[in-house]
């Protein structure tokens, strides 16, 4: 749905004395360890719960996305029916009760990851919570990965929810999982239905069959494109460490998750990023930035990307 929501403006004296209007945002990236699958109302160091609390205090955050499916170890590393019991409905969900309840305490928008279960499907899902509290619905994972280390498809159905914004409190934002990241069909239908932030939780590291293979750069350079050709702000949350599971075969799978959450402005630049000279605790990290959304939209409208499309030479895009 495109933006309708009453902004949140803030007055602020402009070159001449005048006031003027702006929306400032606060963006918050959550980087996690994840050592174990641990209950929510734990207070170990990498628990999701307590990071936002912390994005909250330390650095005054109106939106925190956390990374994909961070209340868990990442579980498709292995083929396993065991894995499915951790699966919940969005009605009844645990973790979605639990951190709706957070997001009304804190008063931040929070972009939830979580195993869906739906009938007999099941769905790498993200919710979005509103920060009075509310579930302002699902996007469900379109692109489903499928490699050594990276077996998504043995779990997860395609999503059928279709590109999504939501329209919350300080911003209209659209949200992708992982692999959507890398479609810019995915970033450019977001930002045709009003988005203002692109957001994308995620789980990339090493791949287990290639250890030479290093991907970071080029999973960087991706959303960066993404966020320039937008004039939209792009935000990555994703996993750090090594986590390791038994195969099938009876072996063991690492990954090693790159971290290097961050954040790209409207023209592409990263402007925030948990590097590995960050100084931070051992399991959470976070990268926040500020940006004024008015005086973005007034830099999207003047270049004109949007008024120069051209759907009717696009038809090819509907072919594989």
């Amino acid at each position: 749905m495109p933006y309708k929501r009453r902004r949140q403006e803030t007055t602020a004296a402009g070159p001449s004395g005048s006031a003027r209007c702006s929306r400032e945002v606060t963006v918050v990236a959550v980087e996690l360890r994840v050592h174990s699958d641990e209950d929510l109302s734990s207070d170990y160091e990498g628990n999701p719960v307590l990071a936002v609390m912390q994005a909250k205090e330390k650095l005054g955050a109106n939106i925190v996305l956390l990374p994909e499916l961070c209340f868990f170890r990442y579980f498709p590393q292995e083929l396993s029916e065991e894995h499915f019991a951790k699966a919940e409905t969005y009605e009844d969900s645990k973790i979605l009760h639990r951190m709706a309840k957070l997001a009304r305490e804190t008063e931040v928008v929070l972009v939830v990851s979580f195993f869906e279960r739906q009938g007999n499907c099941f769905f790498n899902s993200v919710c979005v919570i509103d920060a009075d509290g509310e579930r302002l619905g699902i996007y469900r994972k379109s692109h489903i990965p499928m490699g050594p280390g990276y077996e998504e498809k043995y779990y997860f159905a395609p999503g059928d929810t279709g590109f999504k914004v939501f329209d919350t409190k300080f911003a209209a934002i659209g949200v992708g999982i992982c692999w959507d990241q890398w479609f810019p069909e995915c970033a450019r239908a977001m930002a045709l239905q009003g988005a203002e932030l692109l957001l994308y939780p995620t789980a990339i590291g090493s791949e287990p069959h290639c250890p030479e293979l290093h991907s970071l750069s080029h999973w960087q350079n991706v959303m960066k494109g993404h966020a320039a050709a937008n004039i939209m702000p792009v935000v990555a949350a994703n996993r750090r460490g090594t986590e390791t599971y038994r195969h099938y075969n009876g072996g063991e799978t690492s990954i090693d998750f790159y971290g290097h959450s961050f954040i790209a402005d409207q023209h592409g630049e990263i402007v925030q990023e948990v590097t590995d000279e960050t100084e931070f605790s051992p399991s959470i990290h976070w990268v926040a930035h500020t940006f004024d959304l008015d005086a973005i939209e007034k830099q999207r409208r003047s270049w004109g990307i949007f008024r120069d499309r051209r759907p009717d030479l696009y038809k090819p895009l509907l072919s594989m």
